[in-house]
């Protein structure tokens, strides 16, 4: 059966990870999505370019075809991303080596290989490139390029075609249309990553170096300006508007099934509708695994913001999640200087921790600000691929407009000519095969010629991890400073919160912006995998809640309802009592 072709492996490049992907497509990509996104010239191909336009690797260095480059693959099913790539970086960059990239992404994880050297992995071209390209990072910061392609963005959300009324080879024309700005868009996301995995390292050294080792995270909260957060922030005032009214209150506290519905059909909320369209307007495209336009996002379905904002609806307004922004960014500014002036006798390392600061400032926002470009144009595809979708189902060609999310790129165009034969059967016959992936367990590491999928343990048999007991400690990689204890509530779906209530602790597989607004209403959070600058990292930082990530298997050793201490400053999640 036809499923997306697993890359070719090269021996030279045998270290492949789920760290850090694995928070992009946490899930098995769909055939639409990898056809009309990832591959064809799309993601994959952006990625390449930032390789070789800002980051000195050389063509030659790299395969020729854009989609087979050596920087992300499919393997049995999931996305994989190269370590040995990124550890073949570091080593060219001045001042780096391969151990400052494996920290950023693995930690002290046990299953990370041996670093082997190989004469091709020193290229002098990458080491001067790199160099220019620190100059910027360190010096001129200059983001004039990312805020153009932000407003490139918010342009093309703002001019959306009426998709009802354009013709099925119109929809498929201005779905593959919206490819080539994918690409240009995500080499400036990887430029904007690669950015900001650099001034944290020189202020954790001058911090360290000066005593005061706890100083560098700190300094890298409430930066402000991280659009991953602002959902969050605009959430909030809509769950103060539903307190403030207790028509809308009566609405919200009939349930979730059916919310948003009755909202629509309800005369007290037409002020709040107004003002959770405009919401819709400006972040509709974000959602769980919003990579993969098979999705629903929070425009598809809007229950999935109403789910969140009950939840927020219950915390007191002292909890508003600007105020400790506001706080962390005092602290931020009153470390920075106080940091500063005790170097202030070397000229050199003053200028580079001064440096530092601003880099953090420009660069983690910067990231997570190259990310929500993308994912806003990604968002218009996904929508015009649905009405393909809902006309294919009224024609009788699927049962489901979701069915859609099945076929390749050359399919879903037979399918509007009425050319693919059995396309039900087809549908089926892959959707059986999407839930059995979904089964299997894919490896956090591949070092080595990938085993088949078909040896992967299943999900059940992986599961059978022990309860973590009574003090015992697991231990991950500090995310957001600060120790809080309270009752950890195991989440493994942000469309499902569950029973997680203010002053939880969330505990959660990964993370996207879908989990972000999660984390409002908690009061700590810990997540099973994720690296230095990953997403929960950075918007943990921004609403100042003590995390925990890359605490391996935490949301099977930690038993839902216990009670636990996270220590965002050393990475320990301590096991109190149990329920």
């Amino acid at each position: 059966m036809r499923w997306i072709e697993d890359a070719p492996y090269r021996p030279r490049v045998p270290f492949w990870t789920r760290a850090n992907v694995g928070e992009v497509l946490p899930l098995p990509p769909s055939p639409v999505g990898w056809d009309f996104v990832w591959a064809n010239r799309g993601v994959i191909a952006g990625w390449r370019d930032c390789a070789i336009n800002r980051l000195g690797f050389e063509e030659h260095e790299l395969d020729p075809d854009p989609d087979l480059t050596e920087v992300v693959a499919n393997f049995g099913g999931y996305a994989y991303l190269c370590a040995t790539f990124n550890r073949i970086w570091a080593e060219r960059a001045p001042g780096m080596t391969y151990a400052d990239m494996d920290l950023a992404y693995f930690g002290d994880h046990p299953d990370v290989p041996p670093y082997e050297p190989e004469d091709w992995h020193h290229n002098p071209h990458t080491t001067e490139v790199t160099g220019a390209w620190l100059n910027w990072v360190m010096g001129t910061m200059d983001q004039s390029e990312l805020e153009a392609q932000r407003l490139e963005a918010h342009e093309i959300r703002a001019n959306r075609p009426d998709y009802t009324t354009m013709n099925d080879a119109a929809l498929l024309e201005y779905a593959h249309s919206l490819r080539p700005v994918i690409r240009r868009m995500f080499d400036m996301h990887i430029n904007q990553s690669a950015a900001a995995s650099i001034a944290p390292g020189v202020l954790a050294a001058v911090s360290a170096a000066v005593g005061r080792p706890e100083a560098a995270m700190r300094i890298m909260a409430g930066v402000g300006g991280v659009d991953s957060a602002a959902p969050s922030y605009a959430m909030w005032d809509l769950s103060r508007m539903v307190v403030a009214n207790p028509s809308l209150t009566a609405i919200f506290d009939a349930g979730a099934n059916g919310l948003y519905e009755r909202l629509t059909t309800d005369v007290d909320a037409a002020e709040f509708m107004v003002a959770l369209d405009a919401f819709l307007a400006e972040f509709g495209s974000r959602g769980q695994n919003e990579w993969d336009v098979a999705s629903d996002v929070w425009e598809t379905d809007p229950d999935l913001v109403l789910s969140v904002i009950d939840k927020m609806r219950l915390q007191a307004d002292d909890d508003d999640p600007l105020r400790e922004n506001a706080a962390r960014a005092a602290e931020r500014e009153s470390l920075a200087a106080e940091i500063a002036a005790m170097v202030v006798g070397d000229p050199e390392i003053h200028g580079q921790f001064c440096a530092a600061v601003a880099s953090t400032g420009t660069f983690l926002p910067g990231r997570e600000r190259s990310k929500t470009n993308i994912i806003r144009v990604i968002g218009e595809t996904r929508l015009a691929i649905r009405e393909l979708g809902r006309r294919a189902v009224e024609r009788g060609y699927l049962g489901k407009v979701t069915d859609i999310n099945f076929l390749f790129g050359d399919e879903v165009e037979a399918l509007t000519k009425g050319e693919l034969v059995e396309s039900h059967v087809l549908v089926s016959e892959r959707r059986a095969h999407y839930d059995w992936l979904l089964s299997i367990e894919p490896p956090f590491i591949i070092n080595g010629e990938p085993t088949p999928n078909s040896e992967w343990p299943s999900r059940a048999n992986a599961a059978q991890v022990e309860s973590a007991k009574v003090g015992e400690v697991l231990r991950g990689l500090p995310g957001c400073p600060g120790t809080y204890r309270g009752t950890a509530r195991v989440v493994l779906d942000a469309a499902d919160p569950g029973r997680l209530n203010p002053g939880d602790i969330l505990v959660a597989p990964h993370t996207d912006p879908a989990w972000t607004p999660l984390f409002v209403p908690a009061g700590g959070v810990v997540v099973d995998v994720g690296a230095a600058l990953s997403h929960a990292i950075i918007v943990s930082r921004e609403l100042g809640i003590p995390c925990v990530v890359s605490a391996t298997n935490a949301t099977k050793k930690i038993v839902d309802g216990a009670t636990i201490e996270v220590n965002g400053d050393t990475g320990e999640v301590t096991i109190v009592e149990l329920p």
